[in-house]
């Protein structure tokens, strides 16, 4: 993928994970208000989930948006030092079509393989 190319997508997925983490907190912040001013035992509710697993739900996806923004991050570094599009484990260049569908990853689909078999 061309440095420009690259640039742009990283920078579109950048932006979208920025306004998903805004919402996210804005949840975040409104379940908190909610259960503010709330005396309901919710956690014996039949009905429905918990305050506090609307909370770890939340906060679980806010996670995972901020580790994307990390690796989106990195990604740019990579593209600044020229190290794009060049597999951190074994160094070889990372397919066109990966990139294109994951353009953050830091691996080949041989290493990404070999990395989720490793966890």
């Amino acid at each position: 993928m061309d440095p420009e190319r690259a640039r742009a997508a990283l920078e579109e997925k950048r932006a979208a994970a920025v306004e998903r983490l805004r919402g996210l907190d804005a949840s975040f912040a409104d379940i908190v208000e909610a259960a503010r001013d709330s005396n309901l035992d919710d956690e014996h509710d039949i009905e429905g989930t918990t305050i506090a697993v609307d909370r770890a739900q939340v906060s679980s996806l806010a996670a995972a948006g901020r580790q994307q923004l990390v690796e989106i991050d990195a990604a740019l570094a990579r593209l600044e030092a020229g190290e794009y599009g060049i597999c951190l484990r074994c160094g070889q260049p990372i397919e066109e079509g990966r990139l294109e569908a994951r353009p953050a990853t830091p691996w080949c689909i041989s290493c990404a393989r070999a990395e989720t078999s490793r966890r």
